[in-house]
């Protein structure tokens, strides 16, 4: 089975030597984090650095130049990176995908080429949602090929990462009515990237519009033939980011719930460190973040399943609707956790805490933001109705395949 999946190998990387590695990078990114949010200052530098010590090839076997990580260690280290800067986290999504994408397609003739561009630092970018009101799975960008040569045409919003990206990942339909995923060169004639971003949070992810006209693509893929675990990819690196709030706005707010000087007259004790009250509320936040932390670490240890699963060439449908199901469940724990933590601090502390240099509004705005990408509310209605009715939940971006063929 690995001749048709050169790439995709039993993880081995050892979790002591990865935060070894990445851990103090990512306290130089925590440093400046609150300033560059509040000078929305894009984090070039940051994500340069990131990918210079290999965490943009995190889960491509060592023998190929990466770390060869497990999909758990992979979103724990994101959540990690999450709570230094959120921005820079989600930065990584679409790449990681794109990487995670190559591991796991059968054998084609640009596999060593993207390799050696992994190697050599390439990032990649995203481009898959329409601009304007078309329904989500409608794709309006098109692919023409003359002459040997194709080149692409379309709009794109939520391009998350690609100012920083030297590829770009982008989603459209060619003369045939396929859907294909090009790779785009960034700096080219006929990409037109965008700041137009304005949503409250994420501010910094440059997560706007892209334009594309006539632009040459280096390389097409099939889409039918993404891995079958994507959707839950992107949705695992969204909640990763969450739990990396999460912790972050936690542990903010503890710091200054221990740095105030004086309490409300209400108050039960002189010094709010030692208030009762403040610390139960303290404590109760405590545990929230335990639960998106444990969420986090039970269901991507389930997307591992689906990709050992792919490995030995055995059925993945049953760890994939596993996958699935705790994925949803998941989102809704971390989900509620972030929002709590990321509000509930400011019960514990004064009304200083909201001033703008303190920074603490940016947890619950990058929080709230992430949180919106998804409702959670649907998740929970086909959770619902696997659990009663035995449904299995419908396949993350099922129209990226042929009529037929669902989970």
């Amino acid at each position: 089975m690995t001749e048709l999946r050169a790439l995709l190998t039993r993880p081995d990387a050892d979790t002591a030597t990865l935060a070894a590695t990445y851990r103090p990078i990512f306290a130089r990114i925590a440093e400046g984090n609150a300033a560059r949010e509040l000078a929305r200052e894009f984090p070039h530098e940051q994500v340069r650095l990131l990918v210079a010590a290999g965490f943009s090839r995190l889960r491509i076997p060592r023998a190929h130049g990466g770390d060869g990580a497990t999909l758990r260690q992979l979103f724990v280290l994101l959540a990690e990176l999450g709570a230094a800067d959120p921005n820079v986290a989600h930065v990584f999504r679409n790449h990681l995908a794109f990487v995670e994408d190559r591991l796991n397609a059968p054998e084609h003739p640009a596999t060593e080429l993207w390799l050696e561009r992994f190697r050599r630092g390439d990032f990649v970018g995203g481009g898959w949602t329409e601009a304007g009101s078309a329904k989500f799975g409608e794709i309006a960008t098109r692919l023409r090929t003359v002459d040997g040569v194709t080149r692409i045409t379309g709009d794109k919003f939520y391009a998350t990462g690609s100012i920083y990206a030297d590829w770009l990942d982008v989603l459209g339909r060619d003369e045939n009515d396929r859907v294909l995923t090009a790779l785009v060169a960034r700096d080219q004639a006929g990409v037109e990237l965008a700041d137009d971003w304005a949503g409250f949070g994420q501010r910094t992810t440059a997560s706007g519009s892209a334009r594309y006209r006539d632009a040459l693509v280096d390389t097409v893929f099939p889409a039918e033939e993404r891995f079958a675990y994507q959707g839950l990819f992107y949705q695992t690196a969204l909640l990763a980011v969450l739990t990396g709030i999460a912790r972050a706005a936690f542990a903010d707010g503890a710091r200054a719930l221990g740095a105030r000087g004086r309490n409300y007259p209400l108050g039960t004790a002189e010094i709010p460190a030692r208030d009762p009250l403040l610390q139960q509320r303290i404590g109760l936040l405590a545990t929230r973040v335990f639960a998106a932390e444990a969420a986090l670490e039970k269901q991507s240890a389930t997307l591992d399943d689906v990709a050992l699963a792919h490995f030995d060439g055995a059925d993945e449908r049953e760890p994939l609707v596993t996958a699935t199901v705790r994925t949803h469940e998941a989102q809704t724990v971390i989900v509620e956790a972030a929002l709590e933590v990321t509000g509930g601090i400011f019960d514990a502390l004064g009304a200083s805490a909201t001033a703008a240099p303190a920074g603490l509004d940016r947890h619950w705005r990058n929080a709230r933001t992430l949180a919106s990408h998804n409702p959670r509310v649907f998740k929970e209605r086909v959770l619902g109705d696997h659990y009663v009715n035995g449904t299995p939940p419908p396949a993350s971006h099922a129209f990226l395949r042929p009529q037929g063929q669902g989970t």
